[in-house]
């Protein structure tokens, strides 16, 4: 039974990974399951409920370092909720001392290539509430996706004109802080965007 969870998260995640992943499963009599894409998260944990034991799912979508940092971001929620339920906030100091604690046999492993593992010590000197927040590691991450016909939104210059998922068509604007403020052709409005969003280039603005 553990080789057969082996062998189909090894389908998403590095191969060396599989068996720590699958045998946190076992030992914490954990629901694993591997989601369809979700856009408003990458992970999910959900703690025992009336009977029922933990529950963590991933998105399948992602590529397999995404995929694993994730898997052990909902498990350091698994392990934080074991010791303090529901009395401590969910990425508070013990859930972050559980992420570190948890990521450190696939450092020791050499599980990332260079860039994401350098990115991922970084990231846990403070790892904030989910690893997408974190651009520096976000970008060494998505280094690693498929090539679509997608941009990231950084990449655009300034007044090209864009198209997100949902079919909404912006104008990119200045950045302010950490998001560009973008105008939405659509209806008038103003919208913040992440510099990493994924979008379609449609003018360059010129």
């Amino acid at each position: 039974m553990l080789v057969e969870k082996e062998n189909i998260l090894a389908q998403y995640m590095p191969v060396d990974a599989a068996p720590i992943i699958a045998r946190w499963i076992d030992y914490f009599q954990c629901e694993f399951k591997i989601s369809k894409s979700r856009a408003t998260k990458l992970g999910d944990y959900r703690h025992p409920f009336r009977g029922v034991g933990h529950k963590i799912s991933v998105n399948n979508n992602l590529n397999m370092y995404a995929f694993l940092v994730t898997t052990v971001h909902e498990f350091a929620h698994l392990l934080t909720w074991n010791d303090h339920k529901n009395k401590v906030k969910p990425h508070g100091e013990e859930w972050k001392n559980n992420f570190k604690k948890m990521m450190i046999p696939f450092i020791e492993k050499q599980i990332f290539p260079m860039d994401i593992q350098h990115a991922i010590v970084n990231y846990l000197t403070n790892p904030s509430a989910a690893s997408c927040t974190d651009l520096k590691l976000s970008r060494a991450l998505k280094e690693y996706d498929q090539a679509e016909d997608v941009s990231r939104l950084e990449e655009l210059p300034i007044n090209a004109t864009f198209v997100i998922k949902d079919g909404r068509r912006f104008t990119k604007g200045e950045r302010l802080r950490k998001r560009y403020r973008c105008v939405s052709l659509d209806n008038g409005n103003t919208y913040l965007f992440n510099p990493l969003a994924e979008v379609t280039l449609t003018s360059t603005g010129t």
